[in-house]
């Protein structure tokens, strides 16, 4: 299903940074609703990114931070985007600095803004703060729960490859995921929908499946930046590439039960020389 919408090009004229990672993302056959979702960033904000409208953001801090964000969800080049946020920024701030010069002089009392202009721009910076004390208010206090997204299904196995049986769990302990790289959001929760643990993990930070936890499950973007170990055993990553998993059970016997991946059981069924 292509997802149609329409676009509001900005000061990178439709074609730059914005417009790449909005293509990045229809490609993935993602909502603006669904990157919100796993950013944690309103839609709004991801709205002005995709036109271009980088200096509309709240400050500069938050244009290249979101665009860093949103690269790394859709699998664009996080540096590369970044570098053509801040040359449009630079560029839109030059620009506007030329057009003040331009039409106020100082010297000139009859150009001197009103005082109707003063008040204008203090309820500008007010409405700014305000806007920013919601965000932080909202960021660092996320929903239990989040709108469905688009689930991955794994590739079917090879053809005429023979599947073994799936083995017994030999060893069983904490299940425990570290992160592989730095902002990893997860979310794991138990079968009743009851949140246990919900946010971006740091590089080598670990989290300990609770062992009274009824039927926990797992929901990431980044299933392949989360190393697995069962009883201190370390065990196959869910995932070799970036995408969304969700509903994934984590206990060491549905982890220790999963089966291999189609490419190591073609590696296995090959005879060695």
């Amino acid at each position: 299903m292509v997802i149609q919408e329409q676009e509001n090009p900005g000061p990178d004229g439709g074609s730059g940074v914005g417009a790449g990672l909005r293509q990045a993302r229809l490609d993935k056959g993602l909502s603006l609703a669904d990157v919100s979702a796993a950013l944690r960033i309103s839609e709004r904000h991801l709205k002005m990114i995709e036109d271009g409208q980088f200096a509309d953001l709240p400050a500069r801090t938050y244009a290249v931070g979101f665009t860093r964000s949103y690269a790394r969800l859709v699998g664009l080049n996080e540096a590369e985007a970044v570098a053509a946020v801040r040359n449009t920024l630079d560029s839109t701030q030059a620009d506007r600095f030329r057009r003040m010069g331009s039409t106020f002089e100082p010297g000139d009392p009859a150009r001197v803004p009103s005082a109707q202009l003063g008040w204008i721009s203090a309820l500008a910076v007010l409405l700014l703060l305000v806007g920013g004390f919601m965000f932080y208010r909202s960021f660092f206090s996320p929903a239990e729960t989040l709108p469905p997204l688009r689930e991955e299904t794994e590739a079917p196995a090879p053809a005429g490859v023979p599947q073994p049986a799936p083995a017994q769990p030999a060893v069983s302990g904490p299940v425990v995921f570290t992160a592989l790289e730095d902002g990893v959001w997860v979310k794991f929760y138990d079968a009743q929908g009851k949140q246990l643990m919900q946010k971006q993990m740091a590089k080598g930070e670990t989290y300990t499946v609770p062992a009274d936890a009824q039927g926990p499950l797992l929901w990431t973007g980044r299933p392949d930046a989360l190393s697995i170990s069962v009883g201190g055993r370390p065990i196959p990553r869910l995932s070799e590439k970036e995408g969304i998993v969700k509903d994934v059970p984590v206990t060491a016997e549905a982890l220790l039960a999963r089966p291999p991946r189609p490419q190591q059981t073609a590696a296995a069924a090959s005879p060695t020389a």
